[in-house]
């Protein structure tokens, strides 16, 4: 489940303390806190908070370095000095800025939840291996080099067909007359694909062509009529678990969470 950052994703990153800074507060003593990272006005910036925005900006891309954590100290001090003359105009009273600040503060709420579900709901490598293996099979042991041409009308499409058999090229009949804008210009190409990625009604006539041939009768899916090509066939290589455990561990995680969340309206009254 992905959750939607509002227009202030750093402020709601510089909420969530970091890792490290979560690791040193362990085995800090109570009431040991660090000092203030500077002082506006007698209010003090926590370190927590500059630790938690260099987190950010590092999770952006930018290396950790005296130069970034210099940036962010200035950064607070400025958002700071704003902070206390909005606090001074009463802009915390304007209605919108309710709102957005409710926004702000269940959207934390959210992901300290989501992140939380995760920790107690690992994904068990068994799980990760039924997947995979599934997919697999889904995906099957070959994939196909095919090429089609797209047409509203089954007649466009016998026309086609027609002038294939009267020795027009395939790849310059659908720069000509194909409807599909993604493959049009590429003659077609449809690339390799496995069957399970295409339309059925597509996938089943394509694997049934021979190499280098192309259907005698045009091919009806939702998308309009196709006259198809094969071009050529290839055993699939397929990644290693290694290397999609960690997206398959993604989505499973996605899906618990979203069950979980379908569990929670089945039991709560909406009204």
């Amino acid at each position: 489940m992905k959750l939607r950052t509002l227009a202030c994703a750093t402020l709601l990153a510089a909420a969530i303390m970091p890792a490290h800074a979560q690791d040193a507060a362990k085995g800090a003593k109570p009431g040991a806190a660090a000092a203030p990272i500077a002082s506006v006005n007698g209010v003090a910036i926590p370190a927590s908070r500059a630790e938690a925005l260099t987190r950010a900006r590092t999770q952006q891309g930018a290396p950790d370095s005296p130069q970034l954590r210099g940036a962010v100290r200035e950064e607070l001090i400025n958002r700071e000095v704003i902070t206390q003359d909005a606090n001074r105009a009463g802009l915390t009273r304007n209605a919108e800025y309710l709102v957005q600040m409710d926004l702000v503060r269940q959207e934390v709420l959210l992901q300290a939840y989501v992140r939380d579900f995760f920790r107690k709901n690992p994904v068990p490598d068994a799980e990760v291996q039924k997947e995979y293996e599934r997919v697999k099979s889904t995906m099957g042991d070959k994939e196909y080099k095919a090429r089609h041409i797209l047409v509203e009308q089954e007649d466009k499409a016998k026309a086609a067909i027609a002038d294939l058999k009267k020795g027009a090229k395939f790849d310059e009949l659908a720069q000509k007359l194909s409807k599909d804008e993604g493959t049009k210009s590429r003659g077609g190409d449809l690339d390799w694909q496995s069957p399970a990625t295409l339309v059925k009604p597509f996938s089943d006539v394509m694997v049934k062509l021979e190499k280098g041939k192309y259907t005698d009768l045009p091919v009806r899916t939702q998308f309009g009529w196709h006259v198809i090509q094969l071009e050529d066939v290839r055993a699939i290589k397929h990644p290693s678990i290694t290397e999609v455990k960690p997206q398959i561990e993604d989505r499973l995680r996605q899906q618990k969470f979203e069950l979980h969340v379908r569990d929670l309206r089945a039991k709560a009254k909406v009204e």
